[in-house]
């Protein structure tokens, strides 16, 4: 954020000066090619004057006009060329060969009785010349003209300094405006950089962070608000854990006292009135598992995410041998195919609590017979576990209603609708997704994917 603020501060200085400069400069250059040219027109006209009735007349020049354009010529280096009506030299400070310049478009114009401005590039002298002509009259006749022819490099010179000028003095403005704008954006960007890693903390499960009010008063209304809010969580969350622990003791203590009377209510009572006694029982049990499973569920939303390497091969091995003697009073074979010491990021227990939920889902739709198979599937970043049972199996909409909550395939079946909502949970706590695809034998493929583990050499998987 803080580059971004600096590249901002200097992309607005940057703009300002360009709109400020750029224009000055030009207009500087105009100014000065402007002056040159009223300038020399004016020595033009002067020199005219002194010429004038020497071209009227037809006499010679005097010595003194010339010596005149002579040290004019010498001062500025400014050519000076005087011709008559016909355009044929009469004096010239500089002679070239050809002594004819009625061809020559100022010096016509100039004849014609207007005045003649502009530049042309000298091969010769390698450099932009200004020249001026105008003619020499009166009564309205014109008998003549002087035209001056002024080398522009001395202007370009001046020119290109003010460029350099105009460069310093921005270069110095940048200067300035990048220590101003670290200064701005430190003092932006290090409360919301705190207020970020607030964030973070906040999201792994610390609650107890806050952030520093601190920075523009926006961030600090912002900074202000975060707190408030995290502060309002906190309280959530901790009710949400004080009623968790309260609803385990205080709804767990009475169905242990009703089933524990009931029991004994069922020794006491005659062989004929025991299966209302035993419908109690059953319906309290069922009460019992409808109360674990809700908190179980509760824990799952509630549960901070610590992942940590888990060696899933072992993890599925032992929970199988877990679980083989419930298969095996179902006469259900359980299988395992995975690749050896494959290792996940999961929080410590969680994985064996997501599957113990997905075997004990499969195991309740398995026929006698039937074989449910647990694979571990390496890839390149991720690993893949498969729970396929030979069930009944679900429709495409069952399977994707199947995570809801309460949500049930029939009203016939037993459960409460929790377990795969649990697995939900834990997994995606951890940075996984779970889905249920239908398996090659009609049954259900419960695929959980979860981040592997980086080798020795490599960078840890980013997390959610």
């Amino acid at each position: 954020m803080r580059r971004r603020l600096l590249v901002s501060y200097l992309l607005i200085a940057v703009l300002v000066l360009v709109l400020l400069e750029i224009p000055l400069g030009i207009a500087y250059a105009e100014n000065e090619r402007s002056e040159l040219t009223d300038k020399v027109e004016r020595d033009a006209v002067a020199l005219a004057t002194l010429v004038e009735d020497s071209l009227e007349h037809e006499t010679p020049v005097p010595q003194e006009v010339q010596r005149t354009a002579a040290r004019y010529d010498a001062a500025t280096d400014g050519r000076v060329l005087v011709v008559d009506a016909q355009g044929l030299r009469i004096v010239d400070t500089a002679p070239t060969g050809s002594s004819g310049f009625s061809s020559r478009p100022e010096i016509a114009l100039a004849l014609r009785g207007e005045i003649a401005t502009g530049t042309r590039r000298s091969n010769t002298l390698g450099t932009d010349l200004l020249y001026v002509a105008v003619p020499v009259a009166s009564s309205g006749v014109v008998h003549g003209a002087v035209r001056i022819t002024y080398p522009m490099s001395a202007v370009n010179d001046r020119i290109h300094r003010y460029w350099w000028i105009l460069g310093l003095i921005a270069a110095g403005v940048l200067a300035v405006a990048v220590g101003v704008a670290l200064v701005l954006a430190r003092w932006v960007a290090r409360p919301l950089a705190r207020l970020e890693r607030a964030a973070e903390s906040i999201a792994t499960g610390d609650l107890t962070a806050r952030v520093d009010v601190a920075g523009p008063p926006e961030v600090r209304q912002l900074a202000e608000t975060f707190n408030g809010m995290v502060a309002k969580l906190d309280v959530l969350v901790r009710s949400q854990d004080e009623f968790v622990a309260d609803a385990s003791h205080e709804l767990r203590t009475p169905l242990a006292a009703l089933r524990l009377r009931l029991e004994n209510l069922e020794r006491d009572l005659p062989e004929s009135e025991r299966l209302e006694v035993e419908g109690a029982l059953a319906e309290v049990a069922r009460l019992g598992a409808l109360v674990d499973a809700l908190l179980a569920l509760a824990r799952a939303d509630r549960a901070e995410a610590a992942p940590r390497p888990l060696d899933v091969t072992a993890a599925v091995d032992e929970r199988l041998a877990a679980w083989s003697a419930l298969a095996d009073e179902r006469r259900v074979r359980l299988e395992a195919e995975s690749d050896p010491a494959v290792v996940a990021l999961v929080t410590t227990g969680r994985f064996e609590q997501m599957l113990d939920n997905l075997l004990a889902n499969a195991l309740d739709v398995s026929p006698e017979g039937a074989a449910i198979t647990v694979s571990v599937r390496p890839a390149a970043s991720l690993v893949e576990i498969h729970v396929v049972d030979e069930g009944p199996g679900m429709s495409a909409g069952d399977r994707v209603r199947a995570f809801d909550r309460f949500w049930r395939a029939g009203r016939a079946q037993e459960g409460f609708g929790l377990g795969l909502a649990i697995v939900e949970r834990l997994v995606t706590a951890d940075g996984g997704r779970v889905e249920l695809r239908e398996s090659a034998g009609g049954g259900l493929d419960a695929v959980v994917t979860l981040r592997r583990a980086p080798r020795d050499g490599e960078s840890r998987p980013s997390g959610r």
